[in-house]
């Protein structure tokens, strides 16, 4: 049983994003798939086509030149890995949303180590690329944590 205020928010925090990273690992899984079924030309022309229309309308627009410069990079192998790395990251993420949700004790800690890990991960990544994108969602797996943490405690104390 929750006992204040502040538990109680801290608990549908834990809850919403637990939820999100559910839905995160779901959609993560099927790009990955879905990536696995496309040939790299097909993206490649895809993303011009989408970008097509601000190109034309400004030829120095440095996003839609930078998501075509990047789909011109873009290799078999590279397709591979970012499929391969997306079914592992959307199964794992899959995982630990079935075994918190269910509220069962391991998946705490394990969901508190492998987090880190992707945290550990995404800040090397972030020192590469300085994007402010994945060091927003660096901030909220941490955020994820420290709840983790928190519900960890409160289940452990509730079985007591």
């Amino acid at each position: 049983m929750l006992k204040n205020r502040k538990e109680k928010i801290l608990h549908d925090l834990f809850i919403f994003g637990i939820i999100i990273k559910g839905i995160d690992g779901l959609l993560e899984l099927i790009g990955g798939f879905i990536l696995i079924l496309i040939k790299s030309s097909s993206i490649s022309k895809s993303i011009q086509i989408i970008f097509q229309h601000e190109i034309t309308q400004d030829p120095t627009d440095l996003i839609a030149n930078y998501f075509i410069q990047l789909s011109h990079n873009l290799s078999i192998n590279t397709i591979s890995f970012i499929a391969i790395y997306l079914i592992i990251h959307g199964s794992i993420k899959i995982g630990l949303f079935s075994g918190l949700w269910y509220q069962k004790l391991w998946a705490y800690p394990l969901g508190g180590v492998l987090l880190s890990l992707f945290v550990i991960y995404q800040f090397m990544i972030f020192f590469h690329t300085h994007s402010i994108i994945l060091l927003f969602l660096t901030s909220v797996d941490i955020l994820i944590i420290v709840l983790l943490r928190f519900e960890y405690k409160r289940l452990n104390h509730s079985l007591i």
